[in-house]
């Protein structure tokens, strides 16, 4: 039977649970309780440690006060989280989340500890709690990657998907500028291609545009003032729109190049998606014209979404080349020809000559090209 209705769509809400704009560590024990949670470990990078035992201190001290039935305990920190979830640490996580006898874990920090919650929930199934540093926004998906020997695989499985998010602003003041930049631009990359994903809708459409528009709107002001909360709290509103947007649409061209960079070069994340996004964007724009206007809104009525991006890094003082992350312009052919080889939901085609001129810009920091 022929739709007879102008617009049609599917849009599947994730069951998760969000909690935005209070202290993390005042309500963890509510959130633990809430899940009938009793023994947790805490999932961190060993840069965020210290992070890591102030908020195992904040779940010990606080069982028995939370009002629930089930009061958890903290079995221990885990700080190992690195980029890309290397398998080996992963499964040396999961072997010592056993060994504790955890029922779950809480995850503080950027995206690789939240990756590194998603391997155990998919290896254990154990439920994951979040409180995000960063506007990585990975949080929101049932995505989740792991690399193994130099190559980074991603996957969906709704058994990752957390069951609780803590957005706590004040955790994300401590977050280096250029880091929350390019953390920010992360995110951002998640929003645009949900604009032109396969799978959109209105309603991921909406929760895009707002968040690169939050997020674009916020990034200057933590820039100016590192410590102010108005704009951290902005910045991480627009994350948590970008990373649900993801959590609900299919990946595309800009993704899988990321993903090939970093799984194979090792390149940091946040800082790859920030050089690459404006690249695929402007290939992409002269096919998705309601995805540009959505975005000329977002970004104040330019004409030109891909550039302005590109001149928003700029200003706010990120890495603009891949050259400048170590990548040398010999990888470029491999790193083609890999993404070449894989399918993703790109709303234009992309050649392998496409695509190593995207890589080719992007490693030269060139001004994006349509």
């Amino acid at each position: 039977m022929t739709n007879q209705f102008p617009q049609a769509f599917t849009y599947q809400a994730l069951p998760m649970r969000v909690r935005f704009g209070e202290p993390a560590f005042d309500v963890i024990a509510e959130e633990l309780s809430h899940l009938g949670l009793r023994k947790v470990v805490v999932l961190c990078s060993p840069g965020r440690v210290e992070l890591g035992q102030l908020l195992a201190g904040a779940i010990r001290n606080t069982v028995g006060t939370s009002g629930g039935d089930s009061d958890a305990t903290c079995a221990g920190v885990i700080a190992k989280a690195v980029m890309h979830v290397p398998r080996e640490v992963a499964e040396e996580t999961i072997a010592e989340v056993k060994r504790l006898g955890a029922d779950g874990c809480v995850s503080i920090g950027g995206g690789s500890a939240i990756g590194l919650g998603k391997a155990i929930a998919l290896e254990l199934g154990l439920p994951t709690v979040a409180i995000p540093t960063t506007y990585a926004g990975s949080e929101m998906t049932t995505m989740w990657g792991m690399t193994t020997d130099g190559k980074k695989t991603t996957g969906r499985d709704e058994s990752v998907l957390l069951k609780s998010v803590i957005y706590d602003p004040a955790l994300t003041s401590g977050l280096p500028v250029a880091t929350s930049v390019t953390s920010g631009f992360n995110a951002m990359a998640h929003a645009v291609e949900a604009l032109y994903a396969p799978d959109a809708s209105p309603i991921t459409s909406l929760m895009a545009e707002e968040g690169v528009r939050a997020l674009t709107a916020a990034l200057p002001g933590v820039v100016d003032n590192p410590e102010g909360l108005t704009a951290r709290s902005e910045a991480l509103y627009g994350a948590w729109l970008c990373g649900a947007c993801m959590g609900s649409t299919t990946m595309s061209l800009h993704h899988k190049i990321c993903h090939a960079l970093g799984g194979t070069l090792n390149l940091p994340h946040a800082e790859t998606h920030t050089m690459v996004l404006p690249h695929v964007l402007a290939f992409n724009q002269p096919a998705v014209p309601t995805a540009v206007g959505a975005l000329s809104r977002a970004l104040g009525g330019t004409k030109n979404p891909a550039k302005r991006l590109w001149e928003l890094a700029h200003k706010l003082g990120a890495p603009m080349s891949l050259q400048e992350l170590g990548m040398d312009r010999g990888d470029i052919p491999s790193i083609a020809k890999q993404v070449h080889s894989g399918t993703y939901g790109n709303p234009r085609e992309a050649s392998e000559e496409d695509i190593t001129r995207i890589l080719n810009a992007a490693w030269a920091g060139e001004s994006p090209a349509i």
